[in-house]
């Protein structure tokens, strides 16, 4: 894309996600003089610098951000994750240098007009993924992207007008659609509850950046709501688009899978393959059989001496976990929990593990001392495990296990207090499950 080359674009955040890399990599190959400025160290980056050894014309300001390339880029792609009032980007703003986000950019750029987007707190990468398995089998020219560990920025060369766009959207991928006054054609809610309130001002600020995906919508497109939802629900009288419906029901149709998923994910991405793709529920059964999850999500690790035991690491928030606590009604259910507050309640989720858990093993952090504050006020004598360390934890977990028991790692917190984000928590947790799990 020669409207890139030889011009001077800042990438704000690297980041370890993919995301940045993905961006970066789009625009060294487009020819363009790329400055990659993150606050994290040489050393953090360590991985996502390996990836981009080979192209010459990017430079590195790392470790810090300088005032001074904010003020002189013809171009400035900023990471999803940098909050809107930064210092630097307000200077930007000041020298009127044009600010973007890798998903505001692929929205322009994209040759393709059938683009659904998928956002929600919970299950939007389960959603997305499925809806993507699903038009795949039935034979769709599709393709997946968003928020899924790598930058859209890298799939827009393989898009045509007729291919299918399948995007998972965050509330932070959103806000980035919102100065293009953009949203997908084809849209989807999977849920709303709080989360991210340490970087939004309040869980209202929330639901308006999560409503982008319909916001920009006209009569035609379609929008698609999570009925069991009282939030999501509402959002109907929020717009002009045509609505379907979805539920929480466990559908007995589509229970033939070789994945944990929840009824939520799988109803609302079947309402999509069905109702506006008109694919046969034959198909849909035989992608099932062939899905087998999401790294991180309600992932089975393995089963020892009967105990079945499943990572659900992007549990960042405490609704995630109160969700999937209810997949295991049956089981004996040993959970590990614990890590860093987003300034979010856990009343709710201390009541669901006082009643539907076995056997608790908390790690440490300020949402796991939140945690703590619930039991006591709600039942003092409610007893569990603290540990120092995940592989504290996991011991424990073992020493306690027997039978059909399920130990299920599911945070419902975020990860920076001890790990570099919620993947690499997951990758530490199935290397110590595979070494203590003989």
């Amino acid at each position: 894309m020669d409207n890139f080359k030889n011009k001077k674009v800042l990438i704000m955040g690297l980041g370890i996600n993919g995301g940045g890399v993905g961006a970066t990599k789009f625009f060294a190959r487009n020819k363009a003089n790329v400055l990659v400025t993150d606050l994290k160290t040489e050393k953090f980056l360590e991985n996502s610098l390996k990836q981009l050894k080979k192209f010459k014309n990017i430079k590195y300001a790392l470790g810090r951000h300088r005032i001074a390339d904010f003020k002189n880029s013809d171009l400035i792609i900023k990471n999803p994750a940098v909050p809107n009032n930064s210092q630097f980007i307000k200077i930007a703003q000041k020298n009127k240098i044009p600010i973007d986000t890798d998903i505001g950019l692929f929205f322009q750029l994209c040759p393709s007009k059938k683009i659904i987007g998928i956002t929600g707190t919970k299950g939007k990468s389960t959603t997305a993924t499925l809806i993507y398995h699903f038009l795949k089998k039935a034979g769709y020219k599709v393709i997946l992207g968003g928020n899924i560990g790598k930058s859209v920025l890298e799939i827009l060369p393989k898009i045509k007008e007729d291919t299918i766009v399948v995007l998972e959207l965050s509330s932070f991928n959103l806000e980035g659609l919102k100065q293009h006054k953009i949203s997908p054609p084809i849209a989807l809610i999977t849920n709303i509850f709080p989360d991210h309130l340490n970087r939004y001002k309040n869980f209202k600020k929330y639901i308006e950046a999560k409503k982008i995906i319909f916001k920009f919508q006209n009569k035609n497109d379609w929008l698609i709501l999570n009925k069991n939802d009282s939030i999501v629900k509402n959002l109907k009288k929020e717009t002009k688009s045509k609505i379907l419906f979805f539920s929480s029901k466990i559908r007995k149709i589509f229970q033939k899978t070789n994945a944990v998923i929840h009824p939520v994910n799988l109803n609302a991405a079947t309402t999509i393959a069905q109702k506006i793709f008109k694919i046969k529920n034959k198909v849909i059964q035989k992608a099932l059989l062939d899905f087998k999850g999401l790294k991180g999500r309600m992932e089975f690790i393995k089963k020892w001496k009967g105990v079945k035991i499943y990572n659900d690491t992007t549990a960042t928030n405490p609704g995630a976990t109160l969700n999937n606590l209810s997949l295991f009604p049956k089981q004996k259910l040993i959970l590990i929990c614990g890590g860093e507050n987003k300034n979010l309640n856990f009343k709710q989720l201390a009541k669901a593990i006082i009643r539907k858990v076995a056997l608790l093993i908390l790690i440490p952090g300020s949402a796991t001392e939140q945690l703590k504050k619930e039991f006591k006020k709600i039942k003092p004598t409610y007893q569990f495990i603290e540990t120092l360390n995940l592989k504290s934890a996991i011991l424990k977990a073992k020493k306690n296990a027997q039978n059909t028991d399920v130990i299920l790692f599911s945070p419902a917190a975020a990860s920076f207090n001890q790990f570099k984000n919620e993947f690499d928590r997951g990758k530490k947790f199935e290397s110590l499950v595979k070494k203590y799990f003989k």
